[in-house]
């Protein structure tokens, strides 16, 4: 839940049809606050002709660096403001989305209420419930034995790390925190609103920022830091930097694999349970785990029930995306040599549009939502490669230029929703063609 909801703002409407407009307004007194600390900041900082460093008149410093300040402003509010509660009011909106907004246009000065504005291609047709009809037949199991004791060794290996974990944060552990900007008394600037993130502490060496900034550190550690992790965050185009309040509010440990989580993810009562759900992950057929044999059978169903057109543009920006993330694959070339390559492009886009507004349109259907346990149960997942093939609709990358960055609660939420969901039909379905 972004902190600080009564800042905006949130408007949509309908441009033509399907294609919407969305408006976030943040009221002025908000704008100029951090207008007046980014210029008294620059004052501090700037080596400027004729005076002495942090001795020019803010009134020259305002007249020397206010397009440059006004620029900065805009990545500072849309990064560490806006597009928090643009997901977080798409979500409590239960708003179905074909692919992602896109920013149209940005409006701010000191003297009025900022404005930004986002292109959507909202789906207002409700899927009926269909879905709920199909008979599904989950693939089985191999039946090796060697699976059953791989199964068992993992458990046991699991539950011996219990005994280690130190509550400390060390590298590998996800971590939640909020930050909040101050001024020189320690006072928010922006008023109420703090920016929830979780960050990857990563074993690089080119990270040293972000492992200055918390290892070593705990749950409920609260410091003040200009740290320059988090000011690259902030506006990584600007030299203008602020003090930030940091509260450590939850991690997921690395060290150990919690299994709690893991039964509050698939909702799982007992032992038996537990081992026959890790089996999905260790029972493969054709290169294909179980887990991820189930789901593929059950978005190919889902498929069948609705079809749902999509535009050439918002087609071809995913084709781009999926082109991107093919590229970073080692085998990129063998697979580009190929005949049909640009054709599998094609259908992955198709693939990847039509999965998540079904399922978005299923999880508000369903009244579907996401707290805080379903977020750690997610990242629990994510700290093992056996157990993030659970995982089908996994986080953007949290690298870039070669180092971590942080990730925003509300981005987050949404895919552990869509993960949530699509556990939701499949148990549904599994139960129901018992």
């Amino acid at each position: 839940m972004v902190q600080g909801v009564n800042l905006f703002n949130f408007n949509i409407f309908e441009k033509k049809q399907n294609h919407h407009i969305a408006k976030i307004t943040l009221y002025n007194q908000y704008i100029n606050a951090v207008y007046k600390e980014a210029l008294q900041v620059q004052k501090e900082e700037a080596s400027t002709y004729g005076f002495l460093k942090g001795t020019a008149p803010l009134h020259y410093i305002e007249s020397t660096y206010k397009p440059n300040i006004l620029e900065h402003l805009k990545n500072l509010f849309f990064t560490h403001c806006i597009m928090n509660f643009l997901c977080q009011s798409l979500y409590i909106n239960k708003v179905v989305l074909a692919g992602e907004p896109t920013l149209i246009d940005i409006s701010l000065d000191p003297e009025n209420d900022a404005e930004f504005v986002f292109g959507l291609w909202k789906i207002t047709d409700k899927l009926d419930e269909k879905w709920k009809k199909i008979n599904l037949r989950a693939p089985g199991r191999k039946n090796y034995k060697d699976i059953d004791r791989q199964v068992e060794t993992f458990i046991k290996e699991e539950v011996k790390t219990e005994e280690f974990n130190s509550n400390t944060i060390v590298k590998g552990d996800w971590v939640g925190f909020d930050m909040q900007l101050v001024n020189s008394k320690q006072e928010p600037i922006i008023d109420g609103y703090k920016d929830n993130l979780w960050v990857k502490i990563s074993n690089e060496e080119g990270d040293r920022e972000l492992h200055e900034l918390f290892l070593g550190k705990k749950v409920g550690d609260v410091f003040l830091t200009k740290n320059s992790f988090l000011q690259d965050y902030i506006s990584n185009e600007s030299n203008i930097k602020y003090a930030i309040l940091v509260y450590i509010k939850a991690y997921v440990p690395h060290e150990h694999f919690s299994l709690d989580l893991f039964k509050n993810h698939f909702h799982l009562k007992s032992i038996k349970d537990i081992h026959s759900k890790f089996i999905e992950v260790f029972s493969f057929r054709n290169d294909l785990s179980q887990r991820r044999e189930t789901i593929e059978a059950t978005l190919k169903l889902l498929f069948k029930q609705y079809y749902i057109p999509l535009p050439q543009y918002l087609l071809e920006r995913q084709k781009q995306i999926v082109l991107s993330a093919v590229h970073d694959n080692p085998d990129y070339h063998v697979y580009k040599s190929q005949r049909d390559f640009k054709d599998k492009i094609k259908l992955l886009a198709e693939k990847q549009l039509r999965e998540t507004i079904i399922i978005d349109a299923i999880a508000y259907q369903e009244g579907i939502s996401v707290n805080e346990k379903d977020i750690l149960s997610y990242l629990n997942l994510m700290n093992r490669q056996r157990t993030r093939e659970f995982i089908y609709f996994k986080i953007p990358s949290t690298r870039f230029n070669g180092q971590e960055v942080p990730l925003s609660s509300e981005i987050l939420k949404q895919y552990c929703l869509r993960e949530k969901t699509l556990n939701y039909i499949i148990n549904y379905l599994t139960k129901k063609n018992r």
